[in-house]
């Protein structure tokens, strides 16, 4: 089975930074591999997600603040966050799939780790 081992996260102010990585146990040629988020009392909720071309795409409420990227030698992707606001506040979630990011649902899920941003 695929693994996805998260770490990072932690308590900051608004406007900090953080950065959440995620350590995939198995590497594949063709891949996706994106972020979620959930709130309490919230819809778990698209970030972002790169594949293995290096294709990104990002949620409107995230665009120019977070990045993600990946690193093939090390099986592993992360989600930089910068200009964290309040709102950003919610359980992160990584995930993948086998293919490209152009459809289907996300098959392996990291543990999730929370992110706190205080006003």
């Amino acid at each position: 089975q695929v693994q996805l081992v998260q770490s990072g996260g932690g308590s900051v102010q608004a406007g900090g930074s953080l950065r959440l990585s995620c350590a995939v146990s198995v590497y594949y040629s063709r891949y996706c591999m994106g972020w979620f988020r959930q709130a309490p009392g919230k819809e778990r909720e698209f970030v972002c997600e790169v594949d293995s071309d290096g294709r990104t795409s990002y949620s409107d409420s995230v665009k120019g603040r977070f990045t993600i990227s990946q690193d093939n030698a090390k099986n592993a992707h992360y989600l930089q966050m910068n200009s964290l606001k309040p709102e950003d506040t919610a359980l992160y979630y990584c995930a993948h799939r086998f293919g490209d990011c152009s459809g289907g649902s996300f098959r392996f899920w990291g543990q999730g780790t929370q992110v706190t941003v205080s006003s």
